[in-house]
C-alpha cells in the first residue's frame, strides 16, 4: 500500500474555535492522501482546562475505533457506543478523545488514522508519550492491527471483543494490553482474544490481561467502558515509562 502523502490535502477546523467546547464532542473533518484522497470525519472532545494556545500543557490522547454498525457519514452514529456515548451523556474525561468514523463499506486502515493522530499532536497539544488506542468489535480488530503495525506509537491499548493475527502480535510484547470479551459472544468468539493474549504472555509481556464477562454476548463493551478502572489503567502508562524500564 502506498505511504501517506500527508502534504497533499489536510483540512481541519481551527482548534481555537473548539476550545470553548470542553467535554463536548465537536465534529471535525480530516483529509489525507494514501493511495487516494480519503476524508475522515471524527468527534473531538477536549477536557476541562484545555487551551490550544498553551503549548506548555500537554494532554493524553485516547483514540476510539467504533464497530462496523457505526460506519458511514453520520457522526451521530459514533455516539451510540463506547466513550463517545459516555461523553454525550455528560461524562467528563481528563484527556483529549478523538473518535473517527470509518467510511461506509470500509474497514479500519492504519494510514489515515495514524496520520490523523500526527495531526492531532500538532493541533491539540498531545503528549506523544501518552497516546492510547481502544475499540470494539471491528474497532477491536483495528486496535490490535494498528498496534502491531505501529508498535512504538501507543502507550497502551484496550481491544474489546476483537481479534487479530497471532504472528504479528509478537511485535507488541512491550505494549500494555487490557482486552475484554464476552464468554457468550457468537459474533467474535472469545477464543479470538484468548489466543492473542496467550501469545503475548508466552513472549514475556507482563503487562497484559484479559477480562471475560461470563454472561455477556457480543456486547462486552458497555460494561467494559463503564469500568472506571479501564481509563485509570490506560492513563497510568506512558511510552517514557517503557523507555526507562527497557
Amino acid at each position: 500500500m502506498c505511504r501517506p502523502v500527508f502534504a497533499a490535502a489536510i483540512s481541519l477546523i481551527s482548534a481555537t474555535a473548539l476550545i470553548a467546547q470542553e467535554n463536548k464532542q465537536t465534529p471535525v473533518t480530516f483529509k489525507t492522501e494514501v493511495s487516494k484522497e480519503l476524508t475522515l470525519h471524527y468527534l473531538l472532545s477536549v477536557p476541562e482546562g484545555f487551551d490550544a494556545s498553551d503549548k506548555s500543557k500537554k494532554w493524553p490522547l485516547v483514540v476510539f475505533l467504533h464497530g462496523a454498525g457505526e460506519r458511514g457519514d453520520d457522526l451521530e452514529k459514533v455516539k451510540i457506543h463506547g466513550p463517545p456515548k459516555l461523553v454525550a451523556a455528560g461524562k467528563k474525561f481528563p484527556f483529549v478523545l478523538i473518535s473517527p468514523q470509518c467510511p461506509k463499506d470500509s474497514w479500519w486502515t492504519k494510514e489515515p488514522v495514524l496520520e490523523l493522530i500526527e495531526d492531532a499532536e500538532k493541533h491539540y497539544n498531545i503528549d506523544p508519550n501518552r497516546i492510547y488506542l481502544t475499540g470494539l468489535s471491528m474497532g477491536g480488530y483495528g486496535t490490535w492491527h494498528f498496534a502491531t503495525e505501529a508498535p512504538a506509537r501507543f502507550a497502551a491499548i484496550v481491544p474489546i471483543c476483537g481479534g487479530g493475527t497471532p504472528y504479528f502480535v509478537r511485535r507488541i510484547t512491550h505494549v500494555p494490553v487490557w482486552a475484554f470479551h464476552g464468554a457468550k459472544d457468537t459474533v467474535i468468539p472469545l477464543q479470538e482474544s484468548e489466543r492473542l493474549i496467550e501469545v503475548l504472555k508466552k513472549r514475556g509481556n507482563k503487562q497484559v490481561k484479559l477480562t471475560v464477562y461470563p454472561n455477556a454476548g457480543h456486547d462486552s463493551w458497555t460494561e467494559a467502558y463503564n469500568t472506571e478502572a479501564l481509563f485509570r489503567w490506560l492513563l497510568s502508562h506512558s511510552r517514557q515509562e517503557k523507555k526507562k524500564n527497557g
